[in-house]
């Protein structure tokens, strides 16, 4: 009877397999996605601006950054890595390219150029620390931290710059058809691209594998070195993106950017349904748990919590959703 019905299972047609499946690649979203309707009833119930177009666009506005960084961490988290030098990457890669274009009158489509190469450069030296050199992936990246913090702080003598083109500023002031600004469609196109690949592509399917068991992938011919370097490459490539995008929207380059935007990027992400352990997550959980982030901060500006309480909350969110994940794993 068992063998019978698992004939029955392996001869359905693939329009049924596809049925079945999608079903269940969106359930990792839905808990977050239903977390964050809640919030926004519960906002909107507590705060008569909350609702209001102008504050919709707000949070659009300040969940921009984190949303790039926060897809480089998904792929990283997903591998079974962790980046803890995200934001200290970014600040480090937005001076870069305030000190080459205000000091040296670099043209800054080029500076622009030289901040998203630095940020490939930092995430590469975290990748080899961690394929090569076999550190943890959090004393790597915590090392990388420390130093590209540092590199930020020594290139302006811990100054900020002030004082870009204003064809630079209007990528994330000017909103075009009324609502979108160029550096939110950036991330609606760097959110669609990275879902894809992930999901359609044999090359994203690897990085669950890698997640999964790195020596069972290693068996099955995947490089997972290579896969892993790339993957802390691309995360410090979307840093530089991230930085250029802040730049633009501040008007400035700050070495103090990006602090703490490595733990929102670890909570969004988490938040989102991925697992600290790998091999669990995606994009669209991960753009869920950005938007909770974002909204959580929006809210409790807007009823009149302060910000230490409110990193209190945040905190409390991320550990919820840690050990919803992981009693969840262990009743399955």
């Amino acid at each position: 009877m068992n063998a019978r019905l698992e004939g029955m299972r392996n001869t359905a047609p693939p329009s049924a397999r596809r049925r079945v499946a999608w079903p269940a690649s969106l359930g990792g979203a839905t808990g977050p996605l239903i977390g964050l309707v809640l919030l926004g009833v519960g906002f909107s119930l507590a705060s008569p601006y909350f609702l209001s177009l102008r504050n919709a666009l707000n949070v659009l506005d300040q969940v921009t950054v984190l949303g790039i960084v926060s897809i480089g961490m998904t792929a990283v988290i997903v591998v079974g890595g962790i980046d803890l030098s995200v934001g200290s990457v970014l600040a480090f890669s937005m001076m870069v390219m305030g000190w080459l274009n205000q000091d040296y009158d670099v043209p800054l489509v080029l500076c622009i150029v030289a901040a998203i190469v630095v940020g490939g450069v930092c995430g590469a030296v975290s990748g080899l620390l961690v394929t090569r050199a076999r550190l943890p992936a959090f004393i790597a990246t915590l090392a990388v931290m420390s130093v590209a913090r540092g590199m930020a702080n020594i290139l302006t003598d811990g100054q900020q710059i002030v004082g870009y083109p204003d064809w630079f500023t209007r990528l994330s002031t000017v909103r075009h058809f009324g609502f979108l600004s160029l550096t939110v469609a950036l991330v609606v196109v760097l959110v669609i691209i990275a879902g894809a690949y992930m999901t359609f592509r044999a090359g994203g399917r690897n990085l669950y594998a890698i997640g999964g068991s790195s020596e069972v992938a290693r068996l099955a011919g995947i490089p997972v070195r290579t896969v892993t370097l790339l993957v802390y490459t691309g995360c410090g490539v979307l840093c530089g993106v991230a930085a250029v995008a802040l730049a633009s929207r501040l008007d400035s380059s700050q070495p103090s950017a990006g602090l703490g935007y490595e733990l929102d990027a670890i909570a969004a992400v988490v938040i989102g349904g991925a697992s600290l352990n790998g091999g669990v997550g995606g994009i669209a959980g991960t753009v869920v748990g950005v938007l909770i982030i974002g909204t959580l901060h929006n809210g409790l500006n807007l009823v009149g919590v302060s910000p230490f309480v409110q990193q209190i909350i945040i905190g409390v969110v991320v550990a919820g959703a840690v050990t919803f994940d992981t009693l969840g794993r262990r009743n399955r």
